[in-house]
C-alpha cells in the first residue's frame, strides 16, 4: 500500500489487474513508482493544477503530464479548440494549415530553428535529428552526457536517465554492441570530458546531444561557460551540436533553453508543451541541414499520425497562451517560492538537500550537493527521498515518483497551493 490513511482500494484493484495485461502493470516505465515504494494511484481526471484519482482523492500536481501542461490540465481554450477540430476529423494524413501555423510559431520563437518536421514524440524526434546528424556530417559516432534522457532509441540507452535511471537498469539488453559502440558518453558539466572524446576519435563524430537544463537525472542546469564550451568545440571539429529541448522548449522560456541562455546549437528538438497535452514531437534547425530530410532531401523520416490536427491545435492554442504577459514572471515566482520553501524546511527539519529552478522547471535532491552531474545527483538519500514521496501523497501532493526526474508547476499553480504544499513538507519531512 502507498500510505496507511489514503484510500486506494479502486487504484489497488486497477492496477492489479493491470499488471496481468501490460508489462508492469503501465504504459510507461516510471509510472509504476518501483523507486518510491508501493503502487501508484490511478488517474480519474485532472484540472487546473490539480488531480483526482478514481478513489476520489485529490492532489495537487506537480507532475503535469511530464511537462505539457504548463497552462494547467484541461484548459478551457484549449479544450474549445480541440471541440472545434474533432469536428473536422482526428487524422488527416495529408496537409494541413494548422502545421503551417505552428511551425511558424516554432521558427519565430526558437533561435535555432528555421525549419521544422513534426513528428509524434520526442522519442521519434531525437531519434530522427540523430538520423540526420550522421546524413549530414557523414561520420556515425556521437557523444551525449550521462543521465541525459533523450528517448528510447538504441544509440541513446546507454548510461540514459529518466526511467532507465530510475529503475536502476543496466544498458538495456537488445541493444547491439555495435550501435552502443557508436555512443560515447561524458559528464555533465564536463568540458574537458568532451575534449578527450573529440581528441581520441578525430574526424568521427557527428555531433553532441545534450538536454541543455537536465530533467531526467533531476534538474541539474549547466555550469557557466558549458553550453558555451560546446558550441565552439563543435564549431572547431566540424560537428553539430543537438539540444534536446523536448523538456525545456518554451517551459523555462519562450524560446526554451537557448533562448534563454544565448546559445544557438545547430538542431533542436521539441515534445511536450508545443502539442498542449496531446502526442506531438518535432525537429529542427538550420535550413541546410533540415533540407536533407525526405522529400526534400535523401534522409528518410515519416509518420502516418505527424502533423495531426488535434496536436497542432492544441500547440497552437497553448503557444498563444503562452504568449500573454506576465506567463513566465508567473511560473518563475511560484516555483522559486515551492523551491526556496522546500530548501528552508528540509534545512530547518536537519536534512541535507540542495535543489533549485528556472521558470516552471524545478527539483530537490536530498543531498548536500552541490549536483553538477548524474554522478553527483546518484549521492542522493534515495530511501528518504522514497518516504518523502509517500508521505507527501498522503498529503494530497503528487510529486515525480522518481529522485531522477524535474518537478513541474503550471500557469494554473497559485500561492494557495504552494502554501499548502509548503505545509505538507514542513509536516512530512519532520517525520522522516
Amino acid at each position: 500500500m502507498i500510505g496507511t490513511t489514503l484510500k486506494t482500494t479502486q487504484s489497488e484493484s486497477i492496477f492489479a489487474a493491470a499488471q496481468k495485461l501490460m508489462p508492469g502493470g503501465v504504459s510507461s516505465p516510471v509510472r509504476a513508482f518501483k523507486s518510491v515504494g508501493g503502487n501508484p494511484i490511478v488517474f480519474d481526471r485532472v484540472q487546473g493544477a490539480h488531480v483526482w484519482d478514481v478513489d476520489g482523492n485529490q492532489y495537487i500536481d506537480y507532475v503535469g503530464s511530464w511537462g505539457p501542461a504548463i497552462c494547467g490540465h484541461a484548459h478551457p481554450e484549449v479544450i474549445k479548440a480541440l471541440h472545434g477540430a474533432l469536428e473536422k476529423g482526428t487524422s488527416f494524413g495529408a496537409p494541413s494549415l494548422l502545421e503551417n501555423v505552428l511551425a511558424e510559431m516554432v521558427i519565430d520563437a526558437v533561435p535555432s530553428v528555421e525549419m521544422v518536421r513534426f513528428v509524434s514524440s520526442g522519442t521519434e524526434a531525437c531519434m530522427s535529428v540523430l538520423r540526420l546528424m550522421r546524413a549530414f556530417t557523414g561520420r556515425e559516432k556521437i557523444i551525449k552526457f550521462e543521465g541525459c534522457y533523450h528517448g528510447h532509441a538504441d544509440m541513446f540507452l546507454v548510461k540514459a536517465g529518466s526511467g532507465v535511471a530510475t529503475l536502476g537498469l543496466p544498458d538495456s539488453p537488445g541493444v547491439p554492441k555495435s550501435t552502443a559502440s557508436s555512443t560515447l558518453t561524458a559528464p555533465f558539466n564536463n568540458l574537458e570530458a568532451v575534449k578527450a572524446l573529440f581528441m581520441e576519435n578525430p574526424g568521427e563524430i557527428a555531433g553532441v546531444i545534450l538536454e541543455p537544463v537536465v530533467g531526467n537525472a533531476g534538474f541539474i542546469v549547466p555550469d557557466p561557460g558549458f553550453l558555451a564550451g560546446l558550441r565552439e568545440l563543435t564549431q572547431e571539429h566540424n560537428a553539430l551540436l543537438v539540444f534536446d529541448e523536448v523538456m525545456t522548449g518554451f517551459r523555462i522560456a519562450y524560446g526554451g533553453a537557448q533562448a534563454k541562455f544565448g546559445i544557438t546549437p545547430d538542431l533542436t528538438t521539441l515534445g511536450k508543451v508545443i502539442g498542449g497535452g496531446l502526442p506531438v514531437g518535432a525537429y529542427g534547425g538550420r535550413r541546410d541541414i533540415m533540407s536533407m530530410v525526405a522529400p526534400a532531401g535523401p534522409m528518410y523520416q515519416a509518420g502516418t499520425l505527424s502533423g495531426n490536427p488535434l496536436a497542432m491545435t492544441a500547440g497552437i492554442k497553448t503557444l498563444e497562451l503562452l504568449r500573454q504577459p506576465g506567463t513566465y514572471e508567473h511560473l518563475d515566482r511560484i516555483t522559486k517560492k515551492l523551491t526556496d520553501g522546500l530548501l528552508q524546511i528540509a534545512q530547518e527539519t536537519g536534512h541535507a538537500a540542495c535543489g533549485g529552478q528556472i521558470s516552471g522547471m524545478f527539483g530537490l535532491f536530498f543531498t548536500a550537493g552541490p549536483v553538477h552531474n548524474y554522478d553527483d545527483a546518484k549521492t542522493s538519500d534515495m530511501a528518504k527521498f522514497s518516504r518523502f514521496h509517500r508521505g507527501m501523497l498522503e498529503q494530497g501532493i503528487y510529486l515525480a515518483p522518481s529522485q531522477f526526474e524535474a518537478g513541474f508547476t503550471s500557469l494554473a499553480h497559485t500561492d494557495s497551493d504552494v502554501d499548502r504544499t509548503l505545509a505538507a513538507a514542513r509536516e512530512v519531512m519532520a517525520a522522516l
